[in-house]
């Protein structure tokens, strides 16, 4: 089974956006047990899909097309794949209908020039969208399937999952099941984890081992492909249990969680309270926090508290010891999380301060000098941090590093019902 997939858009040609569809659409095949053999990108150019259009339909069996679907003068695929196919473009009654009616649930007035959108080949099989305006199509050539989606995410998303996989599967013989596992690893470089996994790929029984940076954690994907599924399940179970035992407490991670959803499910797991002191993150580590819904269950507050005379007007740290220590110092640190949970009243405060960047730093302190603190009930630590590279990669790591400390941290407790007897 030949699967392709092609991108339409100036914008991703040029790199104005990170086409995100492609590699969507691809993790989705392989979980079903189909691989995309082949990626093509081209931009909003007639000749150029029509020219991907006939040279992809000779050499597989399905491609899917995202982008190009809708009403301005550059969206050009529903045109160029009509002529690439010998089809005429015709207004197609279902398209239209469609339109209308998303265009009457909104408030909106349908103008003849946003029609343009239920232009399609003739001949061709409409896609549904059940979220958006343009409808996809499908189009057989050269004993190829040609399916094309919207380029917006969310839609193709929905119309991938709904449509577009179900047509590929009933229209194929699957004789080997494909399986993946995901962990994701934090505190150890690409080559100390694929170090601490030598050994445990075993090629000849199905079951590999891939490596990807997706800054600041390592993805570790273990794969399974075989012709017994449930067989399949039980060893790619095994292999996840030894990498995790190799692994130890650095996988933060796995399957579709995030370390932001495991700090969460700690949370309510212990029955605890946090609040934040940040600086130099500048309220990240809270939007992680309240980016889940159900936060306000346990996250009573968070303070920027940027300035000397912030962190001493909201946290209580004393004037000599900013004085004394410096703002970014281990004994500061741990003033903000005594002060920010002793302000809130919460079990837990954790706070940051450190040297962003690209200035501020001196030869004691470089840039990158990052401390954490996190107080608890009977007792605050601190650590320091030498972080690398622009700001923005400064702050990012430091507030995932900052979950980190939350997730060990309460993993290290018991849980609400067991602590409730003690």
């Amino acid at each position: 089974m030949k699967i392709s997939t092609l991108s339409i858009g100036d914008e991703v040609v040029f790199g104005e956006i990170v086409d995100t569809n492609a590699p969507h659409i691809a993790a989705r095949l392989y979980d079903e047990g189909f691989k995309v053999r082949q990626h093509l990108c081209v931009g909003d150019s007639e000749p150029d899909i029509i020219e991907a259009v006939e040279a992809m339909a000779g050499h597989n069996d399905f491609v899917i097309a995202t982008g190009g679907l809708g009403p301005t003068v550059d969206d050009l695929t529903a045109r160029a794949v009509a002529r690439a196919t010998g089809r005429r473009l015709i207004l197609n009654d279902e398209a239209l209908a469609h339109l209308r009616e998303r265009y009457r649930a909104m408030g909106r007035e349908l103008l003849q020039a946003s029609e343009k959108q239920a232009l399609l080949p003739s001949k061709s099989s409409l896609i549904p969208n059940p979220v958006g305006t343009a409808c996809g199509f499908i189009v057989p050539h050269k004993g190829c399937f040609l399916l094309f989606l919207p380029g917006v995410p969310v839609e193709m998303k929905r119309m991938l999952e709904e449509t577009v996989i179900p047509f590929i599967i009933a229209r194929s013989k699957r004789t080997v099941a494909v399986k993946t596992r995901v962990l994701r690893v934090f505190g150890l470089s690409e080559p100390q984890t694929e170090e601490a996994l030598k050994g445990l790929s075993r090629p000849v029984e199905g079951l590999s081992i891939a490596y990807c940076v997706n800054f600041p954690e390592i993805e570790v994907k273990l794969r399974g492909e075989g012709e017994d599924e449930a067989r399949l399940q039980d060893e790619l179970l095994s292999l996840e249990s030894q990498a995790r035992g190799r692994l130890g407490d650095h996988v933060v991670s796995s399957g579709g969680e995030t370390i932001d959803t495991v700090v969460s499910g700690l949370f309510r797991a212990k029955g605890l309270t946090l609040s934040l002191a940040e600086s130099c993150t500048g309220g990240l580590i809270a939007k992680r926090i309240t980016d889940l819904a159900g936060s306000s269950g346990y996250f009573l507050e968070g303070a920027v508290t940027y300035g000397n005379g912030a962190k001493i007007r909201q946290l209580q740290v004393p004037a000599e010891l900013l004085e004394k220590e410096g703002a970014v110092s281990a004994a500061v640190a741990m003033a903000m999380a005594r002060g920010v949970r002793s302000a809130s009243g919460s079990d837990i405060g954790l706070a940051v301060t450190g040297i962003a960047g690209p200035d501020g730093g001196s030869e004691d302190k470089p840039v990158g000098t990052v401390f954490l603190a996190l107080a608890g009930r009977s007792d605050c630590t601190a650590k320091r941090y030498r972080f690398n590279g622009s700001r923005d990669r400064i702050r990012a790591i430091t507030a995932f590093t900052a979950m980190d400390w939350l997730r060990r941290h309460l993993m290290a407790l018991p849980d609400k019902e067991a602590g409730e007897g003690q």
